[in-house]
């Protein structure tokens, strides 16, 4: 029997050259799709990479170094240990010869406790310095002004004998004319030679008694000499006395003076000894876990300054620090939205479409660096957006992320435009109300 091909249905699937063909309606479809997906939304983006890190410089790993060099006796943690604030880390102990005493800080309390006795014996001494100097300022005082009395009473004395010298005189000055009017008389035997006798005994009489007054009159006067002589000298003798106190005065004081300098120096080395005792042990300054143990056995020596572990902190405020080209520096400002993937959680990005990404999380920028680094580029600083998504717990210090800083939305056909003519994105200014893009 003779099988017609042309009614076979293996022919109607190979030839089809009498079928209407739907390829024009499917080309003019793929248009009018690429068409419409020309005017579509498109987000500019600048693409980096960068690394975990914290927001706040203290939250970052911390290196435990020790102050004062010293020789390890005890570890009290171990690698991946995880720490409380004020935990002991490690024991140490001194290697200096000056601090190997172990009773030096009482040696030097005790030095320090001499110095102020000291200081309060030359108190003492200045105190009663400065009593001597007020008893020999009143003796003085008191001996001239008995002085001063005497000088008075003398004066008046001297004028006493003044007018006693002057009677004297005027006395003698009228024996003088009498015995000289005698004398005369009985030359001319007006009268005898025994009443002449009487006026020449009368007139040696006066003439005795001037030379008493007069040498009474140069007494007084040499002891008022005497009297202003002794002032001096007992102004000068107290000034004397008075400078010395006043010496031995000063001399406490200068010695006050250095103790007091001494102590300070000895409390100053008290102190550093009492502070660099509590330095033996190494204590956490924060919570965290212990990890780069540089020291490992017991009694290795430790230099001051030197590693001894780090710690890393247990409360960490995560950031991501990104790396931008110069050329694209004026597209970034803080508060600025930018999109994550992170090394180890899987994400599905749609560069232009980043709503339509999954497994993105959000941040918006903190701080741009005003500098560029050793590599040319300019160091970005992005945190947690709280509005968003919560990045994952799972995070650590260190870790690779993807960012994309969102910019400008713009017509696919621009983009393509753009990038044909190589020009860079829209410069974009993120808008703010209340404080909040």
């Amino acid at each position: 029997m003779k099988t017609n091909l042309y009614n076979s249905s293996a022919y109607d699937h190979i030839y089809r050259h009498k079928k209407n063909s739907r390829v024009k309606y499917w080309f003019f479809g793929l248009i009018f799709f690429n068409v419409i997906l020309l005017f579509l939304p498109w987000t500019q983006n600048i693409r980096s990479s960068g690394k975990i890190t914290t927001l706040r410089q203290e939250q970052r790993p911390q290196e435990l170094n020790s102050i004062i060099p010293g020789k390890v006796v005890k570890w009290y943690v171990k690698e991946g240990d995880i720490i409380n604030q004020g935990d002991t880390i490690l024991q140490l102990s001194e290697i200096k010869d000056d601090y190997l005493d172990p009773n030096l800080i009482n040696r030097t309390g005790e030095q320090l406790t001499a110095k102020q006795m000291s200081v309060d014996y030359y108190k003492g001494k200045a105190g009663t310095a400065s009593s001597q100097i007020n008893a020999l300022s009143n003796e003085r005082d008191l001996k001239l002004e008995q002085l001063r009395n005497k000088i008075n009473q003398q004066e008046r004395k001297i004028q006493s004998d003044e007018l006693e010298y002057t009677a004297a005189i005027n006395e003698f000055n009228v024996a003088t004319r009498q015995i000289t009017a005698g004398q005369a008389m009985l030359d001319s035997g007006v009268i005898s030679l025994i009443d002449y006798e009487k006026r020449k005994v009368n007139f040696q009489n006066i003439q005795a008694k001037k030379i008493s007054a007069e040498n009474k009159l140069a007494n007084s006067k040499q002891e008022l000499t005497i009297l202003n002589i002794e002032m001096n000298s007992i102004g000068q003798e107290f000034a004397e006395k008075i400078s010395k106190a006043s010496g031995e005065r000063f001399q406490s004081m200068s010695e006050i003076a250095s103790n007091q300098g001494d102590i300070a120096k000895l409390q100053n080395q008290y102190s550093i000894y009492n502070i660099r005792s509590g330095m033996y042990y190494i204590t956490a300054p924060q919570t965290g876990q212990i990890t780069k143990a540089k020291k490992a056995g017991i009694g290795e020596i430790v230099k001051d300054g030197e590693m001894i572990v780090e710690i890393v902190p247990d409360k960490i405020q995560y950031a991501v620090e990104i790396f931008v080209r110069p050329v694209d520096l004026p597209l970034i400002a803080t508060g600025q939205s930018v999109q994550f993937w992170f090394d180890g959680f899987p994400a599905i990005v749609f560069s232009g479409w980043p709503n339509a990404s999954y497994g993105t999380f959000t941040g918006k920028v903190f701080a741009v660096e005003n500098s560029a680094g050793p590599n040319g580029m300019f160091r970005v600083l992005v945190a947690e957006d709280p509005e968003k998504k919560s990045w994952p717990k799972q995070l650590r210090i260190g870790s690779g992320a993807k960012a994309m800083a969102l910019l400008k939305d713009v017509p696919v056909w621009y983009e393509l435009w753009r990038n044909i003519n190589g020009f860079p994105p829209d410069y974009y200014k993120p808008e703010f109300k209340n404080g909040k893009k």
